[in-house]
């Protein structure tokens, strides 16, 4: 991912929509992996995923890594894109001891269009796809069942977690309404809560800490809708230690050290909870909505700088620093907003924005010039004219 390999950090990049979201150490970190014993296979008897819209396997196909003194189990989903191998390059980091057996199951949909990688659940007009949504999280009830017993563990001492997508689905799996116990605590890495809140059960929330981590930068799902999910947890009675990171989609060592803490604090039969940090401060480059664009934009009397982007388009992560570096340099010259085109479809139609990312400049009530893709501050203000300052 653009911007994330520096030397503390743990990357993960992307090719699509939430991507292939590949975790492993920086490559200019100079820290390694290293293998665990009893690493073996979960099921594969059918190692193809179901076509979209199909229940689930009964058996997902994952990975178990057993060290020998193992105490407990931590489930660990992966995001969407991605596979059971993905967060097995978190364990060292996590889990250097070996105090968990480590699950890490393989999401049962390919993704649409034979591109690489798993999900939990699609997306449809109406938003998530329940149905897949609901089986997967059986399924997952289900090898949780078939782990603890097999290694001779309960699942009231497990810890489930996951990052982006699958990190929501290890919430739910921790707060859904069951008459099997409940997980020990739940670890969410750059994730929300997929599904209504109504709907997990608050009888066990107060007995089910949760550790959020999230990046400031995350443009995959927004720092703000990882807020309003902790505090939503916080309602709902669960202790909460909400944590943010100045990193985008991604992990960094520093988290990872910070969740090595809390998950042996749980360990340790703690229920830790923590204040929410303050708001961080407003960006340079603000959201603008299609209900806000021409009081924002058209009326503005000053030209204005328009980012169209999306959240899975992996250039638009790259050319954001530069358009907020611009936003610092011309403050008072220009105005600087972004259009997540995903949510307001109805501008991108309008400027007719087919490709992104797109950075128009816009003067007088219409857009003047358009760059396409992600380039150098230079080459990018000088097609849009802006190598005087007006």
């Amino acid at each position: 991912m653009a911007g994330s390999w520096q030397a503390a950090w743990i990357a993960s990049t992307s090719s699509r929509a939430g991507g292939r979201h590949r975790t492993m150490p920086s490559l200019r970190s100079g820290t390694s992996i290293t293998p665990r014993a009893c690493h073996h296979r979960g099921s594969r008897a059918n190692p193809i995923a179901p076509r979209r819209g199909e229940v689930p396997m009964a058996q997902l196909v994952h990975d178990v890594v057993a060290p020998p003194k193992a105490e407990r189990v931590l489930l660990l989903c992966h995001g969407f894109g991605s596979d059971e191998v993905d967060l097995g390059g978190l364990l060292p980091y996590l889990d250097p001891d070996g105090y968990f057996v480590a699950v890490l199951p393989r999401g049962p949909h390919g993704l649409p269009g034979g591109q690489p990688g798993y999900s939990w659940f699609g997306f449809g007009p109406e938003g998530i796809a329940t149905d897949e949504y609901a089986a997967s999280l059986d399924a997952l009830d289900d090898l949780l069942d078939e782990v603890c017993a097999e290694h001779g563990m309960t699942r009231s001492t497990a810890v489930v977690g996951g990052f982006s997508q699958g990190g929501g689905m290890a919430l739910a799996l921790a707060l859904r309404p069951s008459d099997r116990p409940h997980p020990a605590a739940a670890l969410g890495l750059s994730t929300a809560v997929f599904a209504d809140l109504d709907g997990l059960d608050a009888a066990v929330a107060p007995t089910l800490p949760v550790l959020l981590q999230h990046g400031l930068d995350d443009q995959m799902i927004p720092v703000a809708r990882a807020r309003e999910t902790a505090e939503r947890l916080v309602a709902l009675g669960c202790p909460v230690v909400f944590e943010e990171y100045r990193m985008g989609h991604a992990v960094a060592l520093e988290s990872m050290q910070a969740a090595r803490a809390w998950l042996d604090r749980i360990r340790s039969g703690e229920r830790p909870t923590a204040a929410m940090p303050a708001p961080p401060p407003p960006g340079l480059v603000p959201a603008v909505t299609t209900a806000r664009f021409e009081a924002e934009v058209l009326r503005s009397e000053i030209p204005v700088i328009v980012d169209f982007w999306a959240p899975w388009c992996g250039p638009c992560r790259q050319v954001a620093p530069v358009v907020e570096q611009m936003a610092s340099m011309r403050q008072g010259s220009y105005k600087f907003v972004k259009v997540n085109i995903d949510e307001e479809p109805q501008l991108a139609q309008a400027f007719n924005v087919q490709s992104i990312p797109l950075i128009g400049l816009f003067r007088n009530g219409r857009m003047e010039r358009q760059s396409l893709g992600a380039k150098p501050r230079p080459q990018l203000e000088a097609e849009l004219g802006m190598l005087v300052i007006p």
